[in-house]
């Protein structure tokens, strides 16, 4: 049998096998398991009773974060010239229409996040194999195609996340840093649980949150307690 490393040891002290925790003792747990040298991410994966290939059972949706992401998210705005003053007090880092357009077709998405207006969504349809792999397609749902360009860029940078089920039917999130309080952990991961929990379809069957982990960059999964957050 081979040695546990210093990690492996670390996180079989800590975190015992198979147990179910708390959302409140997870989100503390996590901090105490992250052996990075570099500041990681707070992860969680959110496996759901829906089969996403029926239209009806399809979860996607957004969250506005109360600590944030604890990330830097850049924004592109692409929008009309009246709304490019507002867009770029409210925090977007680069604003325009046609000569990012064209950036783009060439090649460039150096963003994390683009939001536009109905009326540029024509100009945009173009670009939808180069946005579309990148999860950078702009989409009412999101509320990345929006008349308030503005507020949408504060959102967005103020720490609101869009999130859809995956194929396998999990949800997966980056919700804080490690550097973040337990507190600031827990109530981010709250809020996108509940987020989750109220956006179950209809068509739903059976038990709808399977499992949740939460987990920081190259750390293993802590298992969490669904009950403990309903």
């Amino acid at each position: 049998m081979s040695k546990l490393t210093k990690n492996q040891k670390l996180v079989a002290d800590k975190v015992e096998a198979g147990k179910a925790y708390s959302l409140k003792e997870a989100a503390g747990l996590v901090k105490e398991i992250t052996t990075t040298k570099f500041e990681a991410s707070v992860d969680i994966d959110v496996r759901l009773g829906v089969d996403p290939r029926k239209a009806n059972q399809m979860v996607r949706g957004v969250v506005s974060l109360p600590n944030g992401t604890g990330k830097v998210t850049r924004v592109l705005a692409l929008c009309t010239p009246d709304q490019e003053v507002a867009a770029k007090e409210a925090g977007a880092d680069y604003v325009g229409l046609d000569e990012y357009i064209d950036k783009i077709k060439q090649g460039w998405t150096d963003v994390d996040v683009i939001i536009t207006m109905p009326s540029c969504m024509g100009k945009l349809g173009p670009l939808g194999r180069i946005l579309g792999p990148r999860g950078l397609m702009p989409n009412p749902k999101s509320g990345t195609v929006t008349m308030d360009v503005a507020k949408a860029v504060k959102e967005v940078k103020q720490g609101k996340i869009d999130f859809k089920v995956d194929k396998a039917g999990i949800v997966h999130a980056s919700i804080g840093k490690v550097s973040f309080t337990p507190e600031q952990i827990f109530e981010n991961a709250k809020e996108f649980l509940q987020t989750i929990i109220k956006l179950k379809p209809a068509a739903a069957k059976g038990t709808y949150m399977k499992s949740v982990f939460i987990s920081s960059t190259m750390s293993a999964g802590i298992k969490v307690d669904p009950k403990s957050v309903e």
